[in-house]
């Protein structure tokens, strides 16, 4: 009986110290990746204090669309805090306002073939899985894109406004890919 006390405490002190990094990480920028886009691990997000620009790795809130809710419903993504209840993103800005996309067998911006850009017309359980039209990247917004094969990005669900932005991603203490 001793024992079993013992072992009830110290798993309720356990309990109670990771719920309390967790909400701590939480309030303080930190997020924990589980998915295959970037590596998994512990990233931070960083205040951005500027335009954001191609190249920057970032955290975001995708808006309440039909594209996100199918996403969550197949698996792409997580539910979270975000509106529409899903957990925020991260990928790579590589579009911003005014450059134009095209998209058939992979991604070009302004003309050029994107690396790692291939586009899938079903996802890995088989299903339709259409691409964006491509376009003018729309004032405000974005164009994101993640070099794992698998990911669910802009390829599929087109530009993002820009103002689902949480800030910039910086890995803690990630898994090497």
């Amino acid at each position: 009986m001793r024992q079993q006390k013992a072992a009830a405490g110290i798993l309720a002190i356990g309990t109670g110290i990771v719920i309390s990094v967790f909400v701590a990480g939480f309030w303080g920028g930190l997020r924990l990746n589980l998915t295959p886009s970037y590596p998994l691990g512990l990233w931070r997000i960083e205040p951005l204090d500027r335009e954001v620009a191609a190249g920057d790795l970032v955290f975001i809130c995708p808006p309440e669309t039909l594209a996100f809710v199918l996403a969550v419903k197949r698996g792409y993504l997580p539910k979270g805090l975000c509106p529409g209840g899903t957990g925020p993103l991260i990928k790579t800005v590589v579009a911003v306002a005014g450059q134009d996309i095209e998209i058939d067998t992979a991604v070009r911006i302004d003309g050029a073939i994107l690396p790692s850009s291939a586009v899938h017309s079903v996802d890995a359980a088989g299903r339709s899985l259409p691409a964006c039209s491509g376009g003018r990247v729309p004032p405000n917004s974005v164009f994101l894109h993640s070099p794992f094969g698998g990911s669910y990005d802009s390829r599929y669900f087109g530009p993002l406004p820009d103002d689902g932005i949480l800030g910039l991603a910086n890995p803690v203490a990630v898994m090497a890919q």
